[in-house]
């Protein structure tokens, strides 16, 4: 597929922009290190794929006949990331007094692919953009998928990273505190774009 080097360019420019998934990596790095934040890492970089399959093989087909569903589940999405800004405005008061604060586990992960609408944005996109009518539709999906799954590592990790260096330079928990704080309204920030209307 002649494709592969702009699909790799729609992917990495999509993986590695802020959205929900590399603010809350970012937030985990710096909360709770590398290590714990793995699980996180690893569902974002191998559930995103495998819901640009799910969606690429059919799943868009479903939203065209009943775009109600789309609709109930962009509506879920933003709920919980308003919620999960939430938590981390307040995660470092939660360090603070021992809480079970603890990082997303690798199926949470995978499962909040779901409900993120920037990943139905770029799902639906890369779809739209790199598949053509005039060839099988399934190994034009598994390429554009594979491509999403090699460049989501190197991605998700440039955040994670990021957030595990700003812990060294965010010594007390006050930083800590703001910087969470300003990681929930970048998280509320970035749904903004998707629940406005198109002009």
């Amino acid at each position: 597929m002649e494709l592969i080097a702009p699909i790799a360019l729609f992917a990495f420019t999509s993986a590695v922009t802020p959205g929900p998934n590399n603010i809350m990596l970012m937030s985990s790095g710096l909360n709770f290190g590398i290590k714990r934040s793995l699980p996180h890492m690893l569902g974002i970089c191998i559930g995103f794929p495998l819901m640009v399959l799910a969606v690429g093989l059919g799943l868009s087909a479903i939203f065209v006949t009943f775009p109600v569903l789309h609709t109930v589940i962009k509506v879920i999405g933003v709920v919980y990331l308003l919620y999960l800004a939430w938590l981390i405005a307040n995660s470092s008061n939660k360090m603070e007094s021992k809480n079970s604060s603890k990082p997303f586990s690798f199926i949470q992960a995978v499962a909040f692919q779901w409900v993120n609408p920037k990943g139905w944005i770029m799902a639906v996109g890369a779809m739209a953009t790199f598949t053509t009518i005039n060839a099988p539709l399934t190994p034009q999906v598994i390429t554009i998928a594979l491509v999403f799954l090699s460049v989501a590592l190197p991605c998700a990790g440039v955040w994670l990273g990021f957030g595990v260096a700003l812990k060294k330079l965010l010594k007390d928990q006050r930083q800590q505190r703001i910087f969470n704080v300003l990681m929930a309204l970048l998280l509320v920030a970035s749904i903004v774009p998707m629940v406005l209307p198109a002009n």
